[in-house]
């Protein structure tokens, strides 16, 4: 199986690098002077669980790109139309498109530019870092990967992957339920997302003042309505591991949506809460606290389109 992961940053370059590790024949799309950072050092990966110097394929034509069988994205989602465009030589009408990306939407989006590829859902759970020396560090344990059919059904690239991963440090699941785990972490991040951006603080710093934990909760109780009138609400016992990470005394989590602000970039704000409020309204689900983190996001990237 041939595939092409878009980008060699934090998210691409870790899982990438380790099904490099593994023997799978992948090749990275990126700019020129990550690729020549690459041909010099190779792919340096720093992890407890094990750390790697590698030689890696890569590509930066994308007029030159010839179909792959798997695409793997990773990009952010205000980079996903021109993620799009430059894959577009890579994915012909056998070639799987997955997907890492936070969210829903994009699903559809990628459909529709490539209506005879499959598009596959996937889920992320890594906290990685690309440093200004090009190593992809990897924090803590955690590196899961869930992916699967969006029809639960099975195919071979996908079996291919978790079994090149099943020889690699990496957690990967071949999952018949990947819908139920998107909506899970659309649930949560949102959630997250929403509290600290409108806070411009942790959830931990959120909790410490007097109506902190009532307006989480608030929040979080609207996601899951939501995806209740979707079909995909959390079982109880995800439901209950999200209350209890979210009202975690002292905690320093905060969405990288809220990093994204504090640096003045852009920000996944449409994507996640614009969607999920969107969803709401279809619905006819009441979302007050979720309608202004909304908002207070989509005043933040006004301004900054305004500043120029």
């Amino acid at each position: 199986m041939r595939a092409l992961i878009l980008g060699a940053g934090a998210v691409g370059g870790y899982y990438g690098g380790r099904l490099v590790e593994a023997g799978a024949d992948v090749t990275f799309f990126v700019r020129e002077a990550r690729a020549r950072l690459l041909a010099e050092h190779g792919l340096r990966i720093e992890s407890a669980l094990g750390g790697a110097r590698l030689d890696v394929r890569t590509a930066c034509d994308r007029q030159a790109l010839a179909p792959f069988d798997l695409v793997i994205l990773s990009c952010k989602a205000y980079d996903l139309d021109d993620a799009l465009e430059t894959i577009a030589g890579a994915v012909g009408p056998q070639t799987g498109v997955l997907s890492l990306l936070n969210g829903l939407v994009h699903l559809d989006r990628i459909a529709a530019r490539f209506p005879r590829a499959t598009v596959f859902g996937g889920v992320a759970r890594i906290s990685a870092t690309l440093g200004g020396d090009g190593i992809v560090r990897h924090f803590g344990v955690l590196n899961r990967i869930d992916f699967g059919a969006r029809d639960g059904g099975a195919d071979a690239r996908l079996e291919a992957l978790r079994d090149f991963f099943a020889r690699t440090p990496v957690d990967a699941r071949l999952s018949a339920e990947i819908e139920q785990e998107l909506w899970d972490k659309f649930v949560f991040l949102a959630t997250l997302a929403g509290i600290t951006t409108l806070m411009r603080a942790s959830v931990g710093t959120v909790l410490a003042t007097p109506a902190g934990e009532t307006l989480i909760l608030r929040l979080l109780a609207e996601c899951e309505d939501i995806a209740r009138a979707e079909g995909h609400a959390p079982a109880p016992e995800k439901f209950a591991d999200f209350r209890a990470e979210l009202t975690r005394p002292g905690s320093p989590l905060k969405a990288s949506m809220l990093r994204d602000m504090e640096r003045g970039g852009p920000t996944e704000g449409e994507h996640i809460l614009g969607d999920m409020l969107a969803r709401a309204q279809r619905a006819g689900v009441a979302a007050p606290v979720l309608e202004i983190a909304a908002t207070n996001v989509r005043a933040y990237e006004a301004s900054r389109a305004s500043a120029g």
